[in-house]
This record gives C-alpha cells, structure tokens and sequence, in this order.
C-alpha cells in the first residue's frame, strides 16, 4: 500500500529562509500571518493530509463514485466523515475572506495546503479545490447580496461549488455554447441546457451545490462576447438562508473515466433551473476566468503534488527491493542481491524527479506570494507588477508543471517494474490522476498559445521584461560568487536561451503567426526550465550561505540541497538549448504538408 509524509521540512526551508515570507506579514490585512502562526499551521495540515485524507486514496479510487437512479451520487465510504472533519476544522477557511467567515491567512498558505491535500488524494482535494474558485469569482464579481447569500456557507464548506463551462460539442472554443438563459423579469433566468465534465457536480458531502453556469441570454451576440456567467444553486435558497425545493438540476450520468474515480465527474443537465446573473451581461468569460485562472494554479499544483508521492514511493522501493548487483561491485555482499538504488539509471530518474519537484514547489510557492502582494501591497505600481507576474506565470506553471509532473509519475512507476503495472502498489493510480491535470482548465497546449499570444505581448511586454531583469539582476549579484557559479553559468545560458526564443518570436510571428503556434509549447517548457533554474540558484545560495555560517546538524540536509540542484543544473537545464533550436525551425515543415499525407 503506498505512503505519504508531507514535505514539511522543505517547505518551511523555503518559506522562512529561501522566499522570505515573512515580509507578507507587513502587508495590510495579513499582519497576524506570523513565522510561527503559518507553521503550526502547515504542520497541521500536514497531519491532516497524512492520517485522514491520505488513507482514503486507494480505497476511494476502487470503489468511486456511485449515481443512484433518483439521480444522487454517492461518494466513496468515509469521503463524507473526512469532508466533514476538513470543514470542522477550518481548513476551507484558511485564506478566505473574514468578512465572510474566512480566516484571512496569505493565499500562498492556501496554495501549500492544496499541495499537501493533492499529494494525499488528489480526488478529494477537488471538492473544496472547485468551490475555492467559485468563491473567488463570486467574491469579485457577485453583488453584495449574492455575497452574503453564498460565500459564508461556501467558504465554511456546508456548501460547495461547481464550474459549468464545457457542453458536448464545445470544450476550449465557449463561444460555441448553447445552454439558454431566459430573463423572467424579476432578475432571474431560467437555465436549460447540458453541461458534461463537471468535477463534483452532485455528491453527498455537502448540504448544497452552488453551480457556476455559463450560458446565453435570448438574443445575446454570437461567439465569445455573447457569453454571461450565473449563479445556479442545487436548492433553491429561502430567506432564511436554509435550503428550499430542487431547482432543476440533475446529474444525468457519471462519466467514466482513467482516473480520479472517487471524485464525481457529472453531466449536468439544466431544466429550467432558476439562476442569477454574475456580474454584467455577456461579460461572462471574465468573470469565470477568475475562477479558471485560480483553478489553473491548483492544477499546477496537482502536477507537483502527484509528481511528489510517486517519488517518495520510488525512493522507498529503490531502497527495499533487491536486484541484480551494482557496476563497481557488490554492495550489499551478504545478500543474493543488491537493492536498485545503487544502479546509476535507477539515481538518474529519482534526482530527476526530486530535483524537479524541490524548484516547482519553489515556482508555486514565489508565484503564489507574487499573488498575495497583488492583492494588499499599498503601493499601486507594486500591486501591478505583482499581478503581472501572477498573469505571465500561471500558463507556464499550469503547463510545465503537469506536463513534467505526469512524465515523472511514469518514469517512477517504471523502477517498480511489472509491480508498478498492478493495483497493489498504487503507482498506477499516481499515473492515471496526473494525467486528467494535462486537460482540464485548458488543455497544456492552449496554455502555451495562451504565454505567447496573449502573456508575452500583453502591456508591451511589460511582465516578461520584468522577469527577465529580476533574473538578471540575480546573476548580476552572484557573478563573482565562485561557489555558486554551477548555478548561475547554467542559469544565464537559459536566460540567454529564453531571451533569444522571445526575440525570435517578436521577429518572425507577428506576420507569421503559425511560426509562434508551432513553437509555443517549446516556448512554455523553455520558460519553466529558466524558473525552475533560477528557484534552484536562489535554493543553493541560502543553503551555500548557512553551511558557511555553520550549519550543525543541518549541515547534511542543506549539502543534499545543493547536490540535486547541482544534478538539475547540469541534466536538465541544457534542454533550454533543445527547446530554443525546435522553436527557430519555424512552422513551414508543420505546414507546408497537406493534411491528406497525414
């Protein structure tokens, strides 16, 4: 049976001494997110994810979800006890809104915890991961009383929330939609349509679902500027707040699927349901971005998270099984067989993953703090360049991060041989969850057209420029810093190679736009290559500073540190050359083939 312990320890290590997170504590609003407070609090939610959630994960992912012919779904046993002891205990309240019951802690703790939650079982931390978006668009596009209405229960998770985007015929392309919206002059509609997909759509852990639906309005414009975004609860809701009759929402079926199996993936379907209009009409994609782009991030999230329990796993299979006999001599003599760890293909692909997973949790964990000035830093230009990199990040994050997360849980189901193909040792379940987080809130493809066509360009370049001078400036700090010069060479050829890539593209794809259509995905793992970099040179230099301040009993933890990071630097960093070369070649052989010869 697999095992998970939360990177407690490295997270700490990288909050406190790395990324200096104690400076979000001076920010208005989040003066009580002390050192002390924020680490009790991950401990305990490390607890929380180990012991109750965690357990739940192969169990949950046999039995599923169960839809019931009166149209209820079931999840699997002991989800329900475990939803209600992760609302007993706050944990849905971390970093939401106190004026609505939320405990107001940095956004960047909540985006920690969903790492852990993930790691320990993916499925289950969708369902308060997909009302934590929906709270997020009611709360800056709902009006006061849709507000009071549904964020308290939403947030204190006695009710959950849904996104209803996809239909049938349209996933990526909304402006296909055709679920109706019909105004009932009371400042109601009547919804009707069909939505598939939907993550949590109907269960039984919650006392109501608060459904976000994309549709349009009788006599609305075609396409994506005719799309209006309402609020759909499960129940209608009295006026005393409790629940009132069903309001015409039903789940038509479960969909069957390669993974996540214990969270409930519904076709919806709408029946003159009564629903509420968020924000303007035919503004609704704006509105539900918010909600995508804070889902995009725990998708990242899951990548990384899945990425991390199929590592630990290997490790302890690596040590454990025995096999064959290392290339410079028995290591372990008195046995029939060495144990695998010694083979050095075998350290290849587990310091390949660990190096992988230590700098993405750093890449999030910057990100999100960027995230957290955006929304409380005084100064308006800090504010700003903040959300710039919140906006340039999140498709680099969302698609290197489950693209590479997915390839390590292969390659670490791979060590166990024909043990990893079968149920009993759960690698094949790391393998079939990662990989849905490649799809869904954008397909890893679209993420990449997203970077180059509307990130890169966006307020004339001003956030990639501003990334660009923040690595710069770091390598300018450091270059005479001889210890740290395995970090900051690598470093400033992939800078060199994301600089030369960007000014490719400005030359050669706006009167070719196929050439940047052909080279975005390079562009995307190229970017996520300089990130990961620089989190890694950042991640040496403080652990190079404190074993020359004297380390102790750390001294070991932190030369491991630098040990990985020197592994990542010297195998994975080059393939920013690969990726700049691939995006140089332009799109004519792509294009130039007739779709017949395919």
């Amino acid at each position: 049976m697999p095992s998970y312990s939360a990177p407690v320890e490295d997270t700490l290590f990288l909050l406190k001494d790395v990324l200096g997170f104690e400076k979000l504590s001076t920010l208005p609003g989040l003066e009580e997110a002390t050192p002390d407070l924020i680490e009790a609090v991950i401990r305990e939610g490390a607890k929380f994810a180990e012991e109750i959630v965690h357990p739940l994960n192969q169990s949950g992912d046999l039995e599923g979800c169960k839809r019931h012919d009166d149209g209820r779904v079931t999840t699997p046993k002991g989800y329900k006890e475990a939803y209600d002891a992760f609302c007993e205990a706050g944990w849905g309240t971390i970093s939401a809104d106190p004026n609505y019951g939320g405990q107001g802690l940095p956004h960047t703790v909540g985006t920690l915890l969903n790492e852990y939650l993930s790691s320990a079982n993916m499925a289950f931390s969708m369902y308060p991961g997909l009302t934590a978006g929906a709270v997020a668009a009611l709360t800056i596009h709902g009006t006061d009383e849709q507000k009071q209405t549904y964020l308290p229960n939403m947030i204190a998770g006695k009710w959950s929330g849904t996104m209803n985007l996809t239909e049938p015929h349209c996933g990526t392309d909304l402006g296909l939609i055709r679920t109706k919206a019909a105004p009932q002059g009371d400042g109601s509609y009547k919804i009707s349509g069909t939505k598939i997909f939907i993550s949590a759509g109907e269960h039984d852990l919650s006392e109501n679902i608060i459904h976000l639906v994309l549709a349009r309005i009788e006599g609305a414009p075609e396409g994506v500027k005719g799309i209006s975004l309402f609020v759909v609860p499960k129940y209608s809701i009295k006026e005393d707040g409790s629940n009132g009759e069903p309001n015409g929402v039903s789940c038509g079926s479960i969909e069957h699927k390669m993974g996540i199996h214990s969270n409930a993936t519904c076709v919806m379907n709408y029946d003159e349901a009564t629903g509420w209009l968020i924000g303007e009409e035919n503004k609704g994609l704006k509105a539900m971005f918010v909600m995508m782009n804070e889902a995009r991030l725990g998708v990242a999230v899951q990548g990384l998270a899945q990425s991390e329990i199929a590592y630990q796993n290997a490790v302890a299979y690596a040590k454990d099984r025995l096999q064959g006999r290392s290339l410079s001599g028995p290591k372990n003599p008195e046995k029939a067989a060495d144990p695998i760890i010694v083979h050095p293909d075998v350290r290849r692909v587990l310091m390949s993953i660990r190096s992988f997973n230590e700098a993405a949790r750093a890449l999030v964990l910057w990100t999100a703090m960027h995230g957290d000035i955006s929304h409380h830093a005084e100064d308006a230009k800090e504010r700003e360049a903040a959300d710039d990199i919140m906006g340039l990040m999140t498709p680099v994050l969302k698609g290197v991060l489950t693209d590479t997360g997915f390839a390590n849980t292969v390659n670490a189901q791979q060590l166990f041989g024909g043990h990893g193909y079968i149920q009993e040792w759960g690698m094949e379940q790391f393998v079939r969850d990662a990989r849905i987080a490649m799809i869904y809130e954008g397909a890893n493809g679209i993420q990449a057209l997203d970077l180059v066509g509307r990130k890169l360009p966006a307020n004339g370049g001003r956030a990639v420029m501003a990334f660009f001078k923040e690595v710069g400036d770091f390598l300018k700090a450091n270059k005479e810093n001889a210890d740290l010069a395995p970090f900051t060479g690598p470093l400033k050829k992939g800078l060199d190679d994301l600089q030369a890539a960007t000014m490719w593209f400005m030359n050669n794809a706006m009167a070719k736009p196929d050439n940047a259509g052909a080279g975005s995905v390079d562009y995307m793992h190229l970017f996520g290559l300089v990130g990961l970099g620089y989190m890694w040179a950042k991640i040496a230099k403080t652990a190079q500073d404190q074993l020359a301040a004297g380390a102790g009993e750390k001294a070991d933890w932190l030369s491991n540190k630098v040990a990985f990071g020197t592994f990542f630097m010297e195998r994975l960093m080059p393939e920013t050359s690969a990726h700049l070369a691939r995006i140089s070649a332009g799109s004519d052989t792509l294009m130039n083939i007739s779709a017949d010869a395919f």
